[in-house]
């Protein structure tokens, strides 16, 4: 079998891919330039009508053929998932299988009703339909590669439009080579998807080009607020899927060591490097101390390697600079007065599970989203200030409520300012049927899913037609 991906060695001019768990360089790419981008964009402009006239049967076809591309090449995909961005393999597995989904449901999009018959008067109709916006630039995060690339890429192509992709340049591999492979095997026409590569002077060509009708964005607050200011100024759509600092209750009708494992889950998997990671475990004080108890125990029995040359629960840190952040973050949270419970060492890029006990509202591990395998728990006194502490922050992604009552859970719910809430369950849950996205920080209000995929990647139109002109007045 032909492999997808067949990365060139590494040569002058070219940028090295590396492996986050050793520093290997696995072969080399090159750049884009400001111009490549421009040249992309423009090849994509000319190509997208092409591609919306043809029947919605043929671009449901070819979604269609990229999954069971995918599913061919699957260990590939894996392969790559753990060797380019340091994800276990169960994590890798579960992404490659949400692509999957994702896959399939976009290709369920082309063939759904697309508009609506309106009243008017005799003589005339008057339709309301949803028409491609043209250029869709996806820009795509390091974290989850694979999957939060072609959570935007798959919807926006299914509904008509070209699509320009930047992976981030430390996944450049599985989150971009890997999608431009699966379409190419699959058949989208040439130019209907391009990938571009580079950090911030790419990006930045990107969402400035005007050729460029809607950029769907992935990653930090910081960049999401610079390019949502630079697509308001332009007057474009843009999907900004941001940071979350996320708060899991623990009330205190909860299982300590029940709630502990699924504590656990939330905030040290994939290293802790996922927005809807367990940032803030917020526990009254009458089970505090057993639920610090069990979730210490948990993160000391976690193994932590080389997650292709091991089986562990966690891999590295994308890189030496995320470590030496997620580090900064612990140590001045112990120097404020935290206690760590569990962990709070490295080696290199290998961060073990950290429990930090004692933390107060305003230390950085309470205040920053850490990005790291780190659970950091406050103690509050009732449910009032379990509330009032888990909404204490300009973010607003995810929140767990565990408790023995779910009727008292989904009352805690509803006084939560967060786009989602699982009650009874980790704050680590996505697919491609619901309605993803956050409040606040976390977002500007738009979803992924395949219920918003219209909204999103489509504009309406509306559309009158006479039998035949009619004189005015005038």
């Amino acid at each position: 079998m032909t492999p997808l991906i067949e990365l060139p060695g590494m040569a002058p001019g070219l940028v090295p891919v590396t492996e986050p768990a050793t520093g290997a360089v696995l072969g080399g790419l090159p750049d884009d330039t400001a111009d490549d981008v421009r040249d992309a964009v423009k090849a994509a402009s000319a190509a997208q009508p092409a591609w919306a006239a043809l029947p919605p049967t043929a671009r449901a076809d070819v979604l269609r053929r990229a999954a069971l591309v995918l599913e061919e090449h699957r260990a590939e995909a894996v392969r790559w998932l753990v060797r380019e961005s340091g994800s276990v393999r169960g994590k890798a597995e579960h992404e490659v299988g949400s692509v999957l989904d994702e896959l399939w449901a976009a290709s369920a999009l082309p063939t759904q009703p697309y508009g609506e018959l309106l009243p008017d008067t005799p003589g005339r109709h008057s339709f309301a339909r949803r028409v491609p916006l043209g250029v869709v630039a996806v820009i795509s995060p390091w974290n989850v590669p694979l999957l939060l690339g072609a959570r935007a890429v798959l919807p926006a192509l299914a509904l008509g439009n070209a699509v320009v992709l930047k992976p981030d340049p430390r996944t450049r591999v599985c989150g971009g080579r890997l999608l431009a492979a699966l379409l190419d095997r699959a058949g989208v026409p040439a130019d209907v998807f391009r990938l571009v590569d580079g950090g911030a002077e790419v990006g930045r060509a990107l969402v400035e080009d005007p050729a460029v009708a809607m950029v769907a964005f992935t990653g930090s607050t910081e960049v999401g607020r610079r390019i949502g200011a630079e697509t308001g100024r332009l007057l474009k759509r843009s999907s900004l899927e941001l940071g979350g600092n996320n708060a899991l209750l623990v009330l205190d009708d909860a299982d300590p060591a029940t709630a502990a494992s699924l504590a656990a889950w939330g905030a040290f998997f994939h290293q802790g490097q996922v927005c809807m990671a367990a940032g803030r475990h917020i526990v009254l004080e009458s089970v505090a101390e057993e639920y610090l108890h069990h979730l210490s125990r948990r993160a000391d029995g976690l193994t932590v390697g080389d997650p292709w040359q091991e089986d562990v629960a966690l891999g590295p840190l994308i890189d030496e600079a995320q470590a030496a952040r997620v580090q900064r973050i612990v140590g001045a949270s112990v120097a404020a007065g935290a206690t760590v419970r569990a962990g709070g060492t490295r080696r290199g890029p290998m961060f073990r599970p950290t429990v930090l006990a004692g933390v107060t509202p305003e230390m950085p591990a309470f205040t920053e989203e850490i990005f790291g395998p780190v659970a950091p728990v406050l103690v509050v006194s009732d449910v009032d200030e379990a509330v009032e502490v888990a909404n204490r922050t300009s973010y607003g992604l995810v929140a767990s409520v565990l408790t023995g009552s779910p009727e008292r859970g989904t009352a805690v719910a509803e006084r939560l300012a967060t786009g989602i809430v699982h009650i009874n369950d980790h704050t680590i849950d996505d697919n491609a049927f619901v309605p993803f996205g956050g409040w606040g920080a976390s977002g500007n209000g738009s979803r992924h899913g395949a219920g918003r995929s219209w909204e999103e990647f489509t504009q309406w139109q509306w559309l009158t037609v006479r039998g035949q002109m009619q004189p005015t007045s005038f």
